[in-house]
C-alpha cells in the first residue's frame, strides 16, 4: 500500500496590521512636530511685532525730541552750548528729568527745579526709548526694587552715610553752594528716587551698583517711604531741619517769652 505524504500546512503569514505602539509613536511625533512648528512661528511673529512696536516707539520719541529738546541738546542729542550731550545717559535719566517736570527747563538757573510735568507717560516712555537707542545707559529700574518692602534699618544707615549730608537725615533737603540745593524727598516716587541714584542729576553723585547694590537702593527707598508714612513721634517736626529750626524757635519764642515775662513782672512790681 503506497503511503501518501500529506503536505504540512504553510505557516500563516504575518498580519499586515501595524503594532499599536507604532501608531502611538507616529501620532506623538506628528504632534511634536506640529507644536514645535507652531511655537517657532508664534515666537517669530511675536518677536517681529515687538521689534516693530519698539521701532515705532523710538520713532515717536525722535519726533518729540526734535520738536521739544533739540534746541538745547542738538538734533543728534550730542549737546550744544545750551545743553549737555545725552549720548549714553540712558532711559532712566530721561524718565527722571522729564517725569519730574525738570525738563524742559522753564528758565536758566543754578539747577533745574521740579515743576508740573509737560508730557504724558506714553510720550515720556517714547523719549526715553529714543535716547536709550542712541547708546547704552542706565535703564528704568525693575519694579521689584521699588516696592518699599526692604530693610528700613539698613536703608536708614545707608542714607545717613551717603545722602544725609545734602538731603538731611530725614530727607528734608538742604542748601548747597552757588545757589544750588538738595531737594526734599517727601512725596518723590520710588522710581524717581532710584533713577536719581543711578543717574546723578544736578549736583548729585552717581551711585552705581558697585557703590550701592540694587537691594541696598531698595532699602533706602524703604526708609524714605517709612519716614513719609510715619509722622514725627516728638510732635511738630519744624521741617525736620534739626537744630537749625529748633534753635530759631527757641530764640524767637523762648527768649521772647522770657523777655515778655520779665517786662510783665517789672511792670507789676512798680
Amino acid at each position: 500500500m503506497t503511503k501518501t505524504n500529506t503536505p504540512k500546512p504553510a505557516r500563516a503569514r504575518k498580519s499586515g496590521r501595524r503594532s499599536p505602539l507604532a501608531s502611538v509613536a507616529l501620532i506623538a511625533i506628528g504632534l511634536l512636530f506640529t507644536g514645535g512648528a507652531y511655537a517657532l512661528f508664534s515666537t517669530s511673529t511675536a518677536s517681529a511685532q515687538t521689534d516693530a512696536s519698539s521701532q515705532q516707539t523710538i520713532g515717536e520719541g525722535k519726533k518729540l525730541f526734535a520738536s521739544n529738546c533739540a534746541t538745547c541738546h542738538g538734533l543728534s542729542a550730542a549737546g550744544t552750548g545750551s545743553g549737555p550731550s545725552l549720548i549714553g545717559v540712558g532711559a532712566a535719566s530721561v524718565d527722571f528729568q522729564v517725569g519730574t517736570g525738570r525738563m524742559p527747563m522753564q528758565m536758566d538757573g543754578p539747577q533745574a527745579e521740579k515743576k508740573a510735568v509737560v508730557f504724558t507717560e506714553e510720550q515720556i516712555a517714547s523719549l526715553a526709548a529714543y535716547v536709550a537707542s542712541l547708546a547704552p545707559g542706565p535703564a528704568v529700574p525693575d519694579a521689584r526694587y521699588l516696592d518699599a518692602q526692604g530693610d528700613s534699618a539698613n536703608g536708614a544707615e545707608l542714607f545717613r552715610i551717603n545722602c544725609a549730608m545734602c538731603h538731611n537725615v530725614a530727607g528734608a533737603g538742604g542748601a548747597l553752594t552757588q545757589g544750588k540745593f538738595a531737594p526734599a524727598l517727601d512725596g518723590v516716587s520710588a522710581q524717581h528716587i532710584y533713577e536719581a541714584m543711578i543717574t546723578g542729576p544736578q549736583s548729585m553723585p552717581v551711585f552705581n551698583d558697585m557703590n550701592i547694590s540694587p537691594e541696598s537702593k531698595r532699602d533706602i527707598i524703604t526708609y524714605l517711604k517709612y519716614l513719609e508714612n510715619n509722622p514725627s513721634p516728638g510732635g511738630y517736626a519744624l521741617g525736620s531741619l534739626g537744630p537749625v529750626s529748633e534753635g530759631l524757635f527757641l530764640w524767637i519764642f523762648g527768649l521772647g517769652a522770657i523777655v515778655g515775662l520779665t517786662v510783665w513782672i517789672t511792670a507789676k512790681s512798680n
